[in-house]
């Protein structure tokens, strides 16, 4: 397997892609739909001897336009299978009713969260103009949790771990040190991903999301590899840290509505994350929208509206955002 290393000054930066050599020649990831990613992807392939022509499959992480807005016309280019989860499929694919069932959405999103409207119109406008980041509509093949797809000269088995976007995935193969995975952002070695704002489909982000990292930790990887920067040689551990955050930061949102009262979800991100700009004006929200979320459904806070207020309820912390248990 080969990293290739991608720019990306758009988004998170420092975007992978893997190669998979061998019979069925497979990249997993692509990056983002720019000239220099463009360029990128070509080198790395080259300097391993390979060409776009020579792919056979594609395999996607998730939606996201940073791992998929090449995959159209490296198909094209290669006539390679493209692979993603069914979750996913319709966005990558640049379906109409997909697409525009994501920004409905993300309009009913921002009115319940009380965004102002000089940041929303902030945030609209950077979304909006980055659309052609998602690059050509692909002819997607769909696949679900425990599919293989056969990948170089084995096979990938993909795990559906959502939260940070709904159909996101890793794909496990079987490494020199033991079971492995092509991990996306399920979890980064660096960031914590946005789990909320980063796709609004996602019912239930924050539980949904740490149900997925007992899955990480449970499977107890020997090695991920993330859709940014370096590889990561304890998931399990990982897992564990990024569960901890969330547990730090729902303490934060029950003390900024014990210190503040009832406020919404605009309020909230804007006591813990202070001004927010571009992209991060659906990531702050977001964020603080997916705590509240778990909240209210915990029964440990109470919705009125666009407004989240305390109960009065105690709260066990420990128990609302569970840490998982690693084996190592």
């Amino acid at each position: 397997m080969e990293r290739i290393r991608l720019g990306n000054t758009v988004f998170e930066g420092r975007n992978n892609a893997y190669l998979i050599p061998g019979d069925r020649p497979t990249l997993v990831d692509v990056g983002v739909a720019t000239d220099s990613v463009r360029q990128d992807v070509r080198d790395g392939l080259a300097a391993v001897g390979y060409e776009v022509s020579d792919l056979d499959a594609i395999v996607l992480t998730h939606w996201h336009a940073d791992h998929t807005g090449l995959a159209g016309e490296l198909q094209a280019a290669s006539g390679a299978e493209v692979y993603v989860h069914e979750a996913d499929a319709g966005i990558v694919a640049r379906d109409d009713d997909a697409i525009a069932e994501e920004r409905d959405i993300r309009e009913q999103r921002f009115d319940e969260w009380r965004i102002p409207k000089g940041p929303r119109e902030e945030v609209t406008s950077f979304l909006d103009g980055h659309d052609d980041m998602y690059g050509n509509s692909v002819d997607v093949t769909p696949v679900e949790d425990g599919d293989r797809i056969a990948a170089g000269d084995d096979e990938l088995e993909v795990v559906h771990l959502p939260g940070h976007a709904a159909g996101l995935s890793a794909f496990a193969f079987d490494g020199d040190e033991g079971r492995e995975a092509f991990v996306g952002d399920v979890i980064l070695p660096k960031y914590t991903p946005n789990v909320g704002g980063a796709d609004l489909r996602v019912d239930r982000p924050l539980e949904t999301y740490l149900d997925s990292l007992a899955e990480i930790a449970d499977l107890d990887f020997a090695r991920a590899w993330p859709g940014h920067r370096d590889a990561i040689d304890d998931p399990a551990g990982r897992a564990r840290v990024i569960a901890e955050h969330h547990r730090e930061r729902t303490e934060r949102v029950l003390s900024v509505l014990d210190e503040h009262g009832p406020a919404d979800a605009w309020t909230v991100s804007a006591h813990l994350f202070g001004d927010l700009s571009n992209i991060h004006i659906l990531h702050g929200p977001g964020e603080a929208f997916a705590h509240l979320d778990h909240l209210v459904a915990e029964g440990v806070i109470e919705q009125d509206g666009s407004e989240y207020a305390l109960t009065g309820t105690a709260v066990d912390v420990d128990a609302l955002v569970p840490v998982p248990e690693t084996k190592r």
